[in-house]
């Protein structure tokens, strides 16, 4: 009896963090509507430790340009070494026109993407985004599933990481932390700039207020966040945990599936903190909560929906960040009480 090969799907992945964790309800999604379809991400190196913790996808491959680069020829060359794919569909959610290349350059049939940078010619299953409609990130992600472009996405999957206990378990032996205690996560960094992070005084007072109640503080977050981190542990006279910049990415999600409770600015962690079914409060300053909130139920949102806010900047315009500023200790700390 004549089998029907399973449908395989290539997705060009973006290049943040809190985008891929997003865009695992575009993979979840694509499960629903085609059980047996396989899907494959093209994605740089460093998300592989979150494309390993999304069941839906297949096979993880790595995008070897990095954010901006163009390189024409060694775009050409990745498309045509993923023509023995073959490849159904490819799903490009960057909406650069270049990040339309490589599939064009593979070959696939079906291309399908938002118009973004003007891709007609490499896309040929081209949405136009309606972003009155499609007010979130994710549902933008998830709209592209549909074989015809829905009006509105109401309702679609929310993330959730699988955790691999021997991978967790790895982890609490190299870092030398145990499992039962009650544990606050700060995440209080930023990559997109200062207008985005709660002042390091009001982490400080948070993490004051639970160490003192007998539960351990972690901070997490990259090299890039290491200053703010040790600004952090040294109001505290050095009683947090700072994991920020001595983990990778894989053990950070490994450890903070630990936590009993993540406060974290608007950023990658937070979103990964979500997808791992955590209680998160989380702290807007110049973005919008509307557009990237954790996607989690008991996800607690704190916004003081300034006049001037939200701006969508890297620094605030005014030079006050009261957005952030006047966003109190004890109104997260209630929240994590309650």
């Amino acid at each position: 009896m004549f089998t029907q090969a399973a449908k395989k799907i290539l997705v060009i992945g973006p290049s943040w963090v809190g985008d891929m964790v997003m865009a695992q309800s575009l993979f979840m999604t694509l499960k629903q509507l085609d059980p047996a379809c396989q899907i494959d991400v093209l994605a740089p190196a460093w998300s592989f430790p979150l494309l390993d913790r999304m069941p839906e996808v297949t096979a993880a491959i790595e995008m070897p340009l990095g954010h901006g680069q163009f390189w024409l020829m060694e775009r050409y060359k990745l498309g045509r070494s993923l023509r023995v794919g073959h490849y159904q569909q490819v799903i490009v959610l960057p909406n650069s026109w270049k990040s339309a290349l490589i599939p064009f350059f593979a070959g696939i049939p079906q291309k399908t993407g938002y118009r973004g940078e003007m891709r007609w010619g490499v896309l040929n299953d081209v949405r136009h985004l309606d972003k009155q409609a499609l007010t979130m990130t994710v549902q933008r992600f998830v709209a592209l599933a549909y074989p015809q472009q829905p009006s509105q996405v109401k309702e679609y999957p929310i993330p959730l990481l699988e955790i691999d206990r021997m991978s967790r378990q790895s982890a609490m032996e190299k870092f030398q932390v145990s499992d039962g205690n009650k544990v606050l996560a700060l995440c209080p960094g930023a990559e997109f700039g200062p207008a985005k992070r709660w002042p390091v005084e009001h982490y400080a007072s948070v993490a004051r207020r639970k160490l003192a109640e007998d539960w351990e503080v972690w901070l997490f977050g990259s090299v890039k966040d290491q200053a703010v981190a040790a600004e952090i542990n040294q109001l505290t006279d050095e009683q947090c945990r700072d994991f920020s910049g001595r983990t990778n990415l894989a053990e950070a999600v490994d450890l903070m599936s630990l936590a009993h409770v993540v406060v974290s600015n608007d950023s990658g962690l937070m979103h990964v903190a979500a997808a791992l079914n955590k209680k998160v409060i989380a702290i807007y300053g110049s973005s919008d909560p509307h557009f990237t909130p954790p996607l989690n139920d008991s996800a607690e949102v704190i916004d003081l929906f300034l006049e001037c806010s939200p701006c969508f900047k890297r620094e605030c315009p005014l030079g006050h960040t009261e957005c952030l500023t006047k966003i109190l200790p004890e109104q997260v700390l209630a929240k994590i009480d309650a």
